[in-house]
């Protein structure tokens, strides 16, 4: 067995294995010795027992490692590091909208970044370009990139998709699932759609195994609420609550934001129905803070995240006037803070996960937003293990991955992130992760980055048309 001196690790290993081949089958044991483990399966770390990794699966955590093959990596992990599961994001917009023209999906440094800070998982919740995207895929699968598990969500379903015919009938709506579930989708998400499209959405999505999330309202104009869709079926639900504190006389946005109390008997029987009927919740908590006045204990930078736009594309960005604060969506903010914890509260913890929902505007980055969103969940008053479970655990079972993803224990894919300090005291520490480890693989987050600074947008002005998307696309 190899062992390496802790600091040599990232050079020894992730170094040649980032750089020289990017995304490949692990090849070789890897051993974790030292440090503390955050399983995710428990509200607080132990100290490693060690854990053995080959073939891209935990195979052991604890008890005898004496059987890693000759010529196994050793990773040293500190007593004042921790290792937790990888991370999910599972509202993974990949879209930038950089000119204010609509929407294009980011696919040379995003997958780099999101594999940097930790999140291996990411299930993008509508797809600008749903055939980049299953191409983008592909490439990580192959090896050819270094990217996170790339859950394809595929098209927008509803008036969200441009082109989407408003009279779609229920035989085209099971064409379009038949499509996209055997190009490899992972699940389907709905905005802007009517009861009966949506009932058909479930019910066909459901005979392939996959699972259907929605951006609903409040049932005005023919839109859905989340309420009727939990009945229907349907798996998770993206922003809104919804239930009997939403009347349908008002969009949910309307309601939601002067919203001043969750121990109502309206909002009682609205968690109680998704406790009962097992549906998760994405809160996009922070999502509504960048259009707000960014609250600076979440909004303040942790690292130059504009170094990765190109020197043209951030003099643009730096030029812009500041953006208008929109102060609904700041109103929604703050009350979102309070509605989770009262959901969190009321025994909802185990159905709340993690999503981003940012589309970028070339301020801030979707790949590091997951980090905002885990210190907006413990700034409501969430103890900051049970907001990593949101994160990891919680996301996985929601995507149906629970047996695989999410935790670390042995049979378990290995996907995992050692990180300086203690997470579940303090949630500000992952956000610097030393090792990344996705299937088996070692990457160096640092390297990682490095190598897509200086690529998102144009390079000159010349070169701004390909950013140039069609259509608004998703928001919060």
């Amino acid at each position: 067995m190899r062992t390496y001196p802790r600091r040599e690790v990232l050079l020894a290993i992730a170094a040649a294995l980032t750089l020289a081949r990017p995304a490949l089958a692990q090849d070789r044991d890897l051993v974790l010795l030292g440090g503390w483990l955050f399983s995710s399966t428990a509200a607080t770390r132990v100290h490693n027992p060690g854990i053995l990794v080959r073939a891209g699966k935990f195979l052991r955590v604890g008890g005898d490692l004496s059987i890693a093959a000759p010529g196994a990596d050793t990773i040293r992990v500190a007593d004042s590091e921790t290792i937790i599961p990888g991370l999910f994001d599972l509202h993974a917009h990949y879209a930038v909208d950089l000119f204010g023209k609509g929407r294009i999906d980011e696919t040379k440094a995003y997958p780099s970044l999101f594999l940097a800070n930790g999140v291996t998982s990411t299930f993008p919740a509508g797809e600008m370009n749903a055939d980049s995207m299953r191409a983008l895929r592909i490439r990580i699968d192959r090896g050819l990139e270094p990217g996170p598990r790339l859950l394809n969500s595929g098209p927008y379903f509803g008036t969200a998709r441009p082109g989407w015919p408003r009279n779609i009938s229920a035989d085209s709506i099971d064409a379009e699932v038949d499509h996209w579930a055997e190009l490899g989708v992972r699940g389907f998400k709905a905005k802007g759609i009517t009861p009966d499209q949506l009932r058909e959405l479930v019910r066909r999505a459901h005979l392939h195994g996959l699972t259907v999330t929605g951006h609903l309202d409040s049932g005005i104009r023919s839109s859905v609420n989340p309420r009727d869709a939990i009945l229907m079926g349907i798996d998770r639900i993206e922003h809104f609550m919804g239930g009997d504190a939403f009347p349908a006389d008002k969009t949910a946005y309307a309601s939601l934001e002067v919203m001043t109390r969750f121990d109502t008997p309206e909002y009682k029987r609205t968690f109680q129905l998704y406790i009962k009927q097992h549906v998760y919740y994405d809160a996009t908590l922070s999502a509504y803070g960048y259009y707000g006045k960014r609250d600076p204990e979440v909004f303040t930078y942790f690292t130059d995240e504009k170094r990765f736009l190109t020197p043209y594309m951030r003099g643009v960005i730096d030029a812009r006037p500041p953006r208008q604060v929109l102060q609904q969506f700041e109103n929604i903010y703050w009350v979102k803070r309070k509605e989770i914890k009262a959901f969190y509260d009321a025994g909802g913890a185990d159905l709340i996960t993690l999503g981003t929902d940012h589309p970028s505007w070339g301020e801030y980055f979707t790949p590091f937003s997951v980090h905002r969103e885990l210190q907006s969940f413990v700034l409501s008053g969430i103890p900051a293990s049970a907001a990593l479970r949101f994160a990891t655990i919680n996301a996985a079972r929601a995507m149906g991955l629970g047996d695989r993803l999410g935790s670390i224990g042995a049979g378990k894919w290995a996907d995992a992130v050692i990180v300086a300090g203690d997470p579940t005291k303090d949630i500000r520490v992952a956000r610097n992760p030393r090792v990344v480890i996705k299937a088996g693989r070692v990457y160096d987050p640092a390297a990682l980055a490095k190598a897509v600074e200086g690529t998102i947008g144009p390079m000159t002005s010349a070169d701004t048309v390909r950013w140039l998307g069609g259509t608004r696309g998703d928001f919060p």
